[in-house]
C-alpha cells in the first residue's frame, strides 16, 4: 500500500514504479556530484554516490535473483539508500549533524525519508514521491531512531550487506588509483592477502594493473558467494517458507564469521590508512570550513535558498 491511493498501473508492478520515481528524482540525479569519500579535486576515477548506489544495485539484484526475491523492490531500496547524503560524504553529514545539534541533529538516512515523503515536489496528486510501504519502512530501518524488533524484509537486509561490500572494495581501489595506499600496504589485511593468491590461481602472474582489476573483482566476488551460502544456510536453519518467517528469524544476510572478521581488518586498515591519510583530513577541513559557512550564510538568509 500507499499513503496517498493510487490506481494499480496495468502493466507496471508497484515496485517498479517506486524505482523509476526514485529513478526519476531531482535528488537521485544529483548524487552525480556528491562524493563517496574522496573529493573531485583528487581526480575523476574514485566513486561517486552515484557510482556507489549503482554498484551497490547490481550487487543486490544478483543476490536477489539468485535468492528469488522481489528485484524491482530490491533495486528501489537500492538507489534510494544514499539519496539523503550531503556534499563532501560523511564530512558533509558531520558537518551538518554538528550544526543541528540542537533540533535533533542530521542524519541522511532520515533525510531520505524527508525527501521522498515531503521534500521532492514532482506530482500533483501528493507531496513527495509516495512510495509504497516495504520501501519507505525498509529505509526507516535504516535510521538511528528505527526502534524496529523484527528483523526487517530479506530484500532489506541484502541491499545493507551489498552497500557494505561495495565499500569494502571500491574505497581501497579508490585510494590505490589516488596513491593513498599501495597494493603491499593493503597486504597488511588478510582479505588483500589471499585475493591476489587466488586471483593468480585463476589467471596466472598479471601486471599491476591487471591484478589490482582482478583483486577487486574477487573481493567483490569472494563476499557475495559468502554471503549468498549463509543466507542459504541461514533460511534452512529457519525453515523460512514465507515473509513471516523471515521477519521472525534473527538477521539472515550476514557474512561468515571468517568473512566478517576479515572485513572487520580490512575496514580498521582503510579508517587508519585511508580515511585518516593527511591529504583526505585536508580536503575533509576545507569542506568542513566550506559547509559551516553556508550553513551560517542560509540560516541568516534563508530567501535565498533554492525553491527546489
Amino acid at each position: 500500500g500507499r499513503v496517498h491511493a493510487e490506481t494499480l498501473h496495468p502493466y507496471r508492478g508497484p515496485y517498479q514504479r517506486d524505482r523509476d520515481r526514485i529513478f526519476h528524482s531531482s535528488a537521485f540525479r544529483r548524487l552525480a556530484h556528491k562524493t563517496q569519500v574522496f573529493t573531485g579535486e583528487l581526480g575523476d576515477y574514485h566513486r561517486s554516490r552515484l557510482t556507489h548506489t549503482l554498484e551497490v544495485a547490481s550487487i543486490a539484484r544478483t543476490l536477489a535473483r539468485a535468492l528469488q526475491l522481489n528485484e524491482d523492490l530490491v533495486e528501489a531500496l537500492a538507489l534510494m539508500h544514499d539519496i539523503g547524503h550531503p556534499p563532501f560524504g560523511h564530512a558533509g553529514e558531520d558537518v551538518l549533524d554538528e550544526c543541528l545539534h540542537d533540533h535533533g541533529g542530521f542524519n541522511h538516512n532520515a533525510q531520505a525519508l524527508r525527501i521522498v515523503e515531503k521534500l521532492e515536489t514532482r506530482y500533483p496528486s501528493f507531496p513527495g514521491l509516495n512510495l509504497s510501504r516495504e520501501v519507505l519502512d525498509g529505509q526507516r530501518r535504516r535510521t538511528k531512531q528505527a526502534g524496529f524488533e523484527q528483523s526487517p524484509l530479506l530484500e532489506v537486509q541484502i541491499v545493507d550487506a551489498a552497500d557494505s561490500i561495495a565499500y569494502d572494495a571500491h574505497d581501497a581501489d579508490d585510494a590505490m588509483e589516488l596513491g593513498l595506499i599501495s597494493m603491499d600496504e593493503l597486504h597488511e589485511a588478510a582479505m588483500w592477502h589471499e585475493a591476489p593468491a587466488r586471483v593468480k590461481q585463476k589467471f596466472g602472474t598479471l601486471d599491476d594493473a591487471a591484478l589490482r582489476r582482478a583483486v577487486v573483482h574477487e573481493l567483490i566476488d569472494w563476499q557475495v558467494n559468502d554471503l549468498f551460502e549463509q543466507i542459504q544456510l541461514g533460511l534452512e536453519k529457519a525453515a523460512v517458507l514465507r515473509r513471516e518467517d523471515v521477519i521472525r528469524s534473527p538477521r539472515l544476510a550476514v557474512a561468515s564469521a571468517d568473512m566478517q572478521q576479515k572485513k572487520g581488518e580490512l575496514e580498521a586498515l582503510l579508517f587508519a590508512r585511508v580515511y585518516r591519510h593527511p591529504l583526505v583530513l585536508e580536503h575533509r577541513a576545507e569542506a568542513t570550513q566550506g559547509l559551516q559557512e553556508m550553513f551560517a550564510h542560509y540560516l541568516a538568509m534563508p530567501a535565498e535558498l533554492p525553491v527546489k
